[in-house]
């Protein structure tokens, strides 16, 4: 008779007494590597693995930290990926969470002992980079932003039917403000909307005049909107706050985005407050900026549910570190020169061709993404592969995420910064030393 395989099975116990075991399990938790042991436990015992790689095969499925999520290259070309994400942080923010992760004076006054303000650095920073700004707060996203505007300014926000529009993951800005209480007052039309629509609309009961910014369409045709300093003008002397959601947290104009908004304009061409995202264009961490007049500010600040929404000690850092730091990735992606890119395409395409496989370098259109710039397409170069790379690329150790067009796949390098090179040429040529 043949023993029993199941003799040959190692042991929990012996597994975990392993010191390379042991270490992982201080690293990364006791229970997340015995699932990992009972899997291979598994493997053995159906005869697909040998015992005595056990040790080596719980390793290699252990994932590099606790967390399941995984560092992923996005070669999508959407430089504002939502799904990846949206902004991966500079190293200078990394270091900053890093840093702010442990006991942090976040809301002391080392010198005194005393309580200080919270975030004071980090509000500093983002009125360095906006000077229109009397003040700012942040909270933890441009929806929870806009939720505690019609919260704390209360009664009816008066906004453009064209403006009424739907965010991501089917979430539509109407329903975000009324689920506040704020009875929304439409004005215009979907295509039109004149000053005249919105100052007879105003009246002893307006809390705001709310602007949105459509970022993710485009009207075109008969249309007509009114200029946030017209809307300004108009308002003069109302006592009436007149609120831009510009969305995308781009700080100043930016010649490749010209029909984007920005946090210096807007507020310079007379919004009393300015809302935006912190992780888009400014390539920060997720956070809801809200900036403008010092006494409009202070009200947000002194609502009840402003605590609700305040943000933590690592986003603080992470947003002062993005404004104080050196270029973040998204603002580099967005200045990259094209020559430059298509020279790293060719270079990359050249390398995986010499390796016998079916690679060449393909002009291409990268995009903003996250909602932003929908109409400025951004050009750029891609590796273009076949397109059943695709899958196996995305399932690989280090996972990249590219697109499918014309039977392709394709890689755009505008998206992946120069230094993960290396890493996209090395993902590729496991793929195809997998198939071969």
């Amino acid at each position: 008779m043949s023993a029993d395989p199941r003799r040959a099975v190692p042991r929990t116990d012996t597994l975990l007494a392993d010191p390379a075991l042991a270490e992982a399990a201080a690293r990364l938790g006791r229970d997340l590597v015995k699932d990992a042991v009972r899997a291979v436990q598994s493997r053995v015992r159906a005869g697909e693995l040998p015992p005595d790689d056990a040790v080596a095969a719980v390793l290699a499925g252990l994932p590099p930290t606790a967390s399941s999520l995984r560092p992923v290259l996005n070669a999508t070309g959407v430089l504002v990926h939502t799904n990846l994400g949206r902004a991966p942080l500079s190293s200078a923010a990394v270091e900053a969470v890093v840093a702010a992760s442990g006991t942090t004076d976040v809301e002391l006054d080392l010198a005194t002992g005393r309580r200080g303000p919270r975030g004071e650095a980090a509000l500093a920073a983002l009125l360095d980079a906006v000077p229109a700004a009397g003040a700012a707060i942040v909270v933890n996203n441009c929806a929870a932003a806009l939720a505690l505007v019609a919260t704390a300014l209360g009664g009816e926000l008066v906004i453009a039917r064209g403006e009424l529009v739907e965010i991501g993951d089917g979430f539509r800005i109407p329903e975000l403000l009324e689920a506040t209480g704020a009875r929304l007052r439409e004005v215009g039309t979907t295509n039109r909307v004149a000053l005249e629509d919105y100052t007879r609309a105003v009246g002893t009961g307006t809390g705001a005049v709310l602007k949105v910014h459509p970022s993710n369409f485009v009207v075109r045709g008969f249309t007509r909107a009114v200029p946030v300093a017209d809307l300004a003008a108009g308002l003069a002397g109302t006592g009436v706050p007149l609120v831009a959601d510009v969305g995308s947290g781009l700080l100043r104009p930016h010649p490749a985005l010209p029909d984007e908004p920005d946090l210096q304009t807007t507020l310079a061409d007379g919004a009393d407050l300015v809302l935006s995202s912190g992780d888009k264009l400014l390539g920060g961490p997720q956070a809801g900026l809200v900036l403008g007049r010092a006494d409009l500010v202070q009200r947000l600040r002194r609502h009840p549910l402003y605590r609700a929404l305040r943000v933590d000690k690592t986003t603080l850092a992470a947003l002062e570190a993005t404004l104080r730091g050196p270029l973040p990735p998204v603002p580099r992606m967005l200045a990259a020169d094209v020559a430059g890119l298509r020279a790293r395409a060719g270079a990359l395409a050249a390398r995986l061709a010499a390796a016998g496989i079916d690679a060449r370098a393909v002009d291409s259109a990268a995009r903003v993404g996250g909602g932003g710039a929908p109409e400025h397409p951004l050009p750029s170069a891609a590796v273009s592969l076949p397109e059943a790379f695709a899958e196996p690329l995305r399932r690989g150790a280090r996972p990249v995420v590219g697109y499918v067009a014309d039977g392709r796949t394709l890689l755009d390098v505008r998206s992946v910064p120069p230094s993960a090179d290396d890493d996209l040429a090395a993902a590729v040529l496991e793929v195809a030393r997998r198939w071969t």
